[in-house]
Parts: structure tokens; sequence; C-alpha cells
């Protein structure tokens, strides 16, 4: 079910007395995704279908403005074993490289490792 770039809203704050967000509606598939992950300090994606917003100028500043949802297009391996996920922006045509989080959606990555990036 795709729902709307509004979704990123849509934050859960961690209980009282506690800092930061416990997670978010994930704007294309609406799953619940926590902030916290294995393998990155900045989650920017769903673990399920791999998607992200348009929200950061730098990692975890949240500060851009174009807000558009951002496509998975490819799986980047790096020399030392490491793998990221190509995004591209579906408002203004950017491309990020971002961390493969420690519970990301195998099949979807597997999905996404044959593709080459644009």
């Amino acid at each position: 079910m795709n729902r709307s770039a509004s979704a990123v809203g849509r934050r859960t704050r961690a209980p009282e007395g506690s800092t930061g967000l416990l997670g978010f509606a994930c704007a294309h598939c609406g799953l619940f995704v926590p902030t916290r992950a294995h393998g990155t300090s900045h989650r920017n994606h769903c673990p399920n279908c791999l998607w992200s917003l348009h929200v950061d100028v730098h990692p975890g500043d949240r500060a851009h403005l174009c807000r558009s949802p951002m496509e998975p297009v490819a799986l980047w391996a790096l020399p030392n074993g490491e793998r990221r996920v190509i995004h591209r922006c579906t408002g203004c045509g950017a491309l990020r490289a971002n961390r493969v989080a420690g519970d990301d959606e195998e099949g979807a990555l597997e999905m996404l490792a044959g593709r080459v990036a644009p």
C-alpha cells in the first residue's frame, strides 16, 4: 500500500523523560520503522521496502526541503564488504548512497543487487 509523503510527519515520540524518537511510519509501505538499527546511526530508510524520504542535507539533520519519496534503485558493494542502497529522489532526481542497516530485508536487497545505478 503506497502512502503519501506526508507520512514523514507521523513520528512516534519516545516516552516522557527520554529523548529522541522511537520510530516512524514508512511513507511507502506504512510499516512502523524503529529509529535505531544495527549498522547505522541515522535510520533513513524502511527495512521492509527500502524506500526513504529526501529529508537530510547532512546525515541525520532532517534539514532538506524536498521531502519527496526516494526509490531504492541499486545496491553498491564497497571493497571492504559494506553495502549501500542507492536511492533516487522521485521529486528532484538526487541520488544518495545509504548504509545497509542490520535489519534490512535480505530479499529486498537481493532484488537490488543485479541493478546498475543510474
